[in-house]
């Protein structure tokens, strides 16, 4: 009944995290460790991974967070999975910006802040060009190549506009900056067989976005370069969504008064069941939504089982895709 009631650490990715990846203090600040490299000696070559090689481990071992699970971090700390249909319109890129780095703020990473080497985009006005430029100038300064040692490299949350070809690789158009990103060849490719599912929801609505966060630094010619990179699809609420049936269910859920929580997968891969909404105010138990997608075996629905004994004061709802329609809503 408290209404700063949150789903359970257990029914998401986030389980496992919690206390090794993550550590919260009494404070509620959050150290993050990461399992991606925040300085590049030497000249560019291939990223270590940009393929989350962490995401197929099992649930109960120790790791750090992979590019994809710090976004979502974000996402959730930010209370971007949060939505009630009185929001409708009230949530934009200047919000989800916001969210972003108070979130952030409250964070630690190899022992500074967060928030210094997090670039968030700010929302381009024209009247404002002159201000905006100043900031964008301050905040990426780190991001600069030093004459000597390794590179410094920063973390960018942005949103894609397009991806175009470039020489030797592709270029990465974010709204609201005056200059793409470089990404070579062979982080591309990678990248391209890796999102193979996020690309294509993303080209399928002409309402979704699709956000990125990648690490990157900036050549004394004034060239931002990619290292890593991360994405994520997310629908016109900016919530995030893997497939249209989940996209279909929070389109159903964005009507409701009643708050609903996405839940995210962080490091975990799509072969193992998480919650895919909450529904934290439902009366008498909040209810638990799951999706099982078309061809689940025995392994994931015997994962799935074995989450829902583990919360029985949870509700659970279930919508089997190769069994047929939605059932009715809680």
């Amino acid at each position: 009944a408290c209404p700063s009631y949150e789903p359970p650490y257990e029914l998401s990715g986030l389980g496992s995290l919690i206390g090794n990846a993550i550590q919260i203090d009494g404070s509620g600040k959050a150290a993050l460790k990461l399992d991606f490299p925040l300085t590049k000696k030497g000249a560019r070559s291939a990223p270590a991974s940009s393929t989350e090689a962490s995401e197929p481990a099992l649930r109960n071992e120790t790791r750090k967070l992979s590019l994809r699970a710090v976004l979502h971090y974000l996402w959730e700390a930010g209370e971007l999975t949060e939505w009630r249909s009185s929001w409708a319109g009230k949530r934009g890129w200047g919000r989800v910006r916001t969210s972003l780095m108070n979130a952030a703020s409250q964070m630690t990473a190899r022992g500074g802040p967060l928030s210094d080497i997090l670039f968030v985009p700010e929302v381009f006005h024209q009247q404002e060009r002159e201000g905006i430029a100043t900031r964008r100038a301050a905040a990426l300064a780190p991001a600069y190549t030093s004459s000597s040692g390794p590179r410094k490299l920063m973390m960018t949350v942005a949103e894609v506009k397009e991806f175009t070809a470039s020489r030797g690789g592709q270029k990465i158009v974010v709204r609201h900056l005056p200059f793409p990103f470089m990404i070579e060849e062979r982080t591309w490719n990678r990248l391209s067989a890796r999102y193979v599912t996020e690309l294509e929801l993303w080209r399928s609505g002409e309402d979704f976005h699709l956000t990125m966060i990648a690490t990157f630094g900036i050549s004394g010619a004034g060239i931002a370069s990619i290292e890593e990179l991360a994405i994520m699809v997310v629908n016109e609420n900016w919530i995030p969504f893997e497939s249209m049936h989940e996209q279909h269910l929070l389109e159903r859920l964005s009507r409701l008064k009643r708050k609903s929580v996405k839940g995210l997968r962080f490091n975990l891969s799509r072969e193992q069941p998480v919650v895919s909404v909450t529904l934290p105010e439902q009366r008498p138990a909040p209810v638990a939504m799951f999706i099982v997608p078309p061809g689940a075996g025995e392994d994931f629905e015997k994962a799935l089982a074995e989450m829902i004994e583990m919360r029985p004061e949870i509700t659970p709802w279930i919508w089997r895709v190769a069994e047929g329609e939605m059932p009715q809503l809680p």
